[in-house]
């Protein structure tokens, strides 16, 4: 359909991960061990699609109600940051995608959305953003109040909000981040909503690259 003309930039997170990571590798200076984990899935319709109502079991052991599968994105991630946790011992963990439409409500075309549970952290984003030219801009972080919205009868929770005007990339990156906290993890996070800057005038811009990049410089 028409609708889904242009969804080829849906990959640009990870993209942008996989950029900021080949840069870090071979310009060195990474003072601590550096894994990029690619959440990647072809979404296409066939026999093995998800469905509407279907109910999943996730990476994390969480389990999840399909209430609409055009937030598919959310769940590759949740599982990603939940394999994160249980193999790799991290001490930061940053997810990148191009997560909700209501990022652009949230932050406009240029700048992401910096959805995180460390203050330090999300200075750190935002200061990486100025000095590389891919802005960012923190987002309200308060899953106590945000994840009712998945609140589901049959599963943990469902992959997207009852409410779709109560802070949806808010409640997009608690989705994702519970996922990675109920695989163990309980440090820093930062997951990164770009849906907007990804893209100019029907072109990539490889946002995320540099500002990854210069984020890894300076924490």
């Amino acid at each position: 359909t028409l609708g889904m003309c242009g969804m080829k930039f849906d990959m640009g997170g990870a993209a942008g991960q996989f950029g900021a990571f080949l840069a870090a590798a071979r310009l060195g200076g990474i003072g601590a061990p550096l894994h990029c984990v690619l959440c990647l899935a072809e979404n296409a319709v066939s026999e093995h699609a998800l469905r509407n109502d279907d109910v999943i079991t996730m990476y994390s052991g969480l389990t999840v109600e399909v209430n609409n599968t055009d937030c598919e994105g959310r769940l590759v991630l949740g599982d990603g940051v939940a394999y994160c946790a249980k193999h790799l011992s991290p001490r930061l963990v940053i997810d990148m995608a191009t997560l909700t439409g209501a990022q652009g409500v949230s932050t406009g075309l240029l700048h992401s959305a910096l959805y995180c549970n460390d203050e330090t952290t999300e200075r750190q984003a935002v200061a990486a953003g100025l000095a590389s030219g891919d802005y960012a801009f923190p987002i309200l972080y308060a899953p106590e109040l945000h994840l009712h919205e998945l609140k589901s009868q049959i599963a943990d929770m469902k992959n997207s909000v009852k409410n779709r005007t109560n802070a949806q990339s808010s409640c997009a990156g608690s989705f994702i981040l519970r996922h990675l906290f109920h695989a163990g993890y309980t440090g820093p996070a930062l997951h990164i909503d770009m849906a907007y800057p990804v893209e100019n005038d029907s072109r990539a811009t490889g946002y995320g690259v540099a500002l990854i990049s210069k984020l890894l410089n300076i924490i």
